[in-house]
């Protein structure tokens, strides 16, 4: 449905807390993964994208409604699928970086 003229919502107001589940969930693992310091910390932007590109969206307005509504199975199945992710990332983007370091050398 297309939005035209004028509606009851705000323009920041309840549209602007739309955001994908995922995302603060990849940036945690992400985190702990990488280290909070460190040369791979640089990393994290990328990896973060990378991840989140392979994962579904799950656009929610509070976070808090989505773990009420998630059942045991769907809250392990979300994790596992968030290290899988964030691995296959990290992975991706190390090889990369790796590869453009080797370009550059030569």
């Amino acid at each position: 449905m297309v939005l035209t003229g004028r509606n009851n919502f705000s323009e920041a107001g309840e549209l602007s807390e739309i955001h994908n589940y995922y995302e603060r969930l990849v940036i945690e693992h992400a985190l702990v993964v990488l280290g909070n310091t460190g040369d791979d910390v640089e990393l994290l932007p990328d990896v973060v994208c990378v991840a989140l590109n392979h994962l579904p969206p799950r656009y929610v307005r509070h976070d808090v409604d989505a773990s009420f509504y998630l059942s045991p199975q769907e809250r392990d199945e979300m994790e596992r699928r968030i290290q899988e992710a964030v691995k296959d990332a990290i992975e991706y983007v190390r090889s990369s970086v790796a590869r453009r370091s080797l370009d550059s050398e030569e």
